[in-house]
């Protein structure tokens, strides 16, 4: 693991608390982990407790502020919120949240499974205020490091923080979320910039000279975008480039729907990884790349409004990528090839919208020499757990990276209730001298396991 200096003498580490787990990131998923363990301690002997913190870089709980757009939903139904897939009980359900707000009867009404994503942050905050959670924002992990018992094996971590704090934990919960995705051609800057920042930066800009944008995207993020800047911007061209023919609808039949529930880890976990790898291209279209058929069927019907009346301000490029970008103190240049006839328009724009996604953020600067090679994770237990050299004891588990291994929820809010029971009852399970622990309720019952349940975890698009 990585070596690092730390400002703990010896005999201070030897004073300081071990937790039994240590939470990299306060996203919905290590969220819904605090959640499962307040419920635990709340039930159980007061030995058998489980101590627990987590540590979040950011100054409060946010997820995804940027892409707070007005109007726009939530891929997943409201039930596959926190909790209620593996505790339909708890207090901190989505109708729970209703409840407390007095919305309840006004949703019920509403007569949707979608809330926006504007309610559905409010609901993560409203959970992040009231769990009774160890929590520490403004915060960042630099390094972790393993501390080796007398018989050389590790059994303990110690997590550096950017501030000099050194924690001990038998058991190191990574939720770092996902990182933007940039095209090797790209250089971030106030006029070209990630969909992930898109309401910050769209602020931010400079004088309007050339009323005109340019998206880059073929998913649910980058239509979004598409369709705020065209109702926002009433003078301004809006040019959607993607490589497809056209947008792809998202597939969200119910038996589709079904490789994001939770029996469908089991199954996937368990399979052949040539067959495992062959279910997932084919199911891709349930998040990759794809858009609402709804808002497809707006975009059109904005488009060919505007081919009735003659006037142009929305343009799908289509089967097109961008051949090259150059910034001036008036604008951004982008050129626009396409792939049908080979032709390049240049469009001088105001901004550049990269809607291109997301990668699993690397492992190797955080866990140093435990870390895949490459920093993907390859090799993790169905419990999460990411498998480590044999003289390593403690526990690297992880919230996310793990679509190769668990299936298309790894970086998704639809199944993170049911994975922080998962992860707490291997905690549990692992505990030293606590093997007879009674275990978390992971579901609801038997039928739940045929159910589904984090921007941290926003996911590639959305969220289903």
């Amino acid at each position: 693991m990585t070596v690092m200096d730390t400002t703990l003498s010896a005999a201070d580490r030897d004073q300081s608390p071990t937790y039994d787990l240590v939470g990299v990131g306060f996203g919905p998923s290590n969220l819904a982990l605090a959640i499962a363990i307040e419920e635990h301690n709340a039930s159980c002997a007061p030995g058998d407790r489980i101590r627990a913190h987590f540590l979040e870089k950011q100054d409060r709980f946010r997820w995804h502020p940027g892409m707070l757009l007005d109007g726009a939903t939530m891929q997943i139904a409201f039930p596959k919120d926190l909790v209620t897939f593996r505790n339909p009980a708890s207090s901190f359900s989505f109708f729970s949240y209703l409840f407390d707000k007095g919305r309840l009867v006004d949703f019920v009404n509403h007569q949707t499974f979608f809330p926006t994503r504007h309610e559905f942050n409010d609901y993560l905050q409203w959970a992040a205020g009231r769990v009774d959670a160890d929590v520490r924002y403004g915060t960042a992990v630099t390094g972790v490091r393993g501390l080796p018992a007398a018989d050389g094996a590790v059994d303990e971590f110690e997590v550096e923080t950017a501030d000099g704090q050194v924690l001990r934990t038998r058991n190191l919960i990574v939720g770092a979320g996902l990182r933007e995705r940039i095209p090797e051609w790209a250089t971030p800057s106030a006029r070209c910039f990630h969909n992930h920042q898109f309401l910050f930066r769209i602020d931010e800009l400079p004088e309007l000279r050339h009323q005109r944008f340019v998206v880059l995207g073929a998913g649910q993020s980058a239509a979004e975008v598409v369709q705020y800047l065209h109702r926002n911007y009433p003078k301004a061209e809006v040019h959607s480039v993607f490589s497809r023919y056209g947008y792809s609808p998202a597939d969200d039949s119910p038996y589709a729907n079904r490789i994001f529930d939770p029996g469908a880890v089991d199954e996937l976990h368990g399979a052949d990884s040539t067959e495992r790898e062959r279910i997932l291209t084919l199911h891709k279209s349930t998040n990759y790349s794809v858009v609402d058929i709804e808002l497809i069927n707006e975009l059109y019907t904005t488009e060919y409004q505007e081919l009735v009346r003659g006037q142009r301000r929305l343009f799908m490029r289509r089967a097109s990528e961008i051949d090259g970008v150059v910034e001036t103190e008036e604008g951004i240049e982008v050129s626009v090839r396409s792939s049908l006839d080979g032709l390049t328009d240049s469009l001088m724009c105001d901004a550049l919208v990269l809607a291109t996604g997301f990668t699993p953020t690397p492992l190797s600067n955080l866990i140093g020499d435990l870390a895949p090679e490459g920093g993907v994770a390859t090799e993790v237990d169905r419990d999460y757990r990411l498998v480590t050299p044999e003289n390593v004891r403690g526990g690297i588990y992880l919230q996310g990276g793990t679509e190769k291994t668990h299936g298309l929820t790894s970086s998704l809010l639809s199944n993170v209730a049911v994975r922080a029971g998962e992860i707490l009852n291997s905690v549990l399970d692992n505990r030293p001298d606590h093997g007879d622990l009674d275990r978390v309720e992971a579901s609801a019952g038997t039928e739940t396991s045929a159910l589904e349940t984090p921007m941290n975890e926003f996911a590639t698009s959305e969220a289903r």
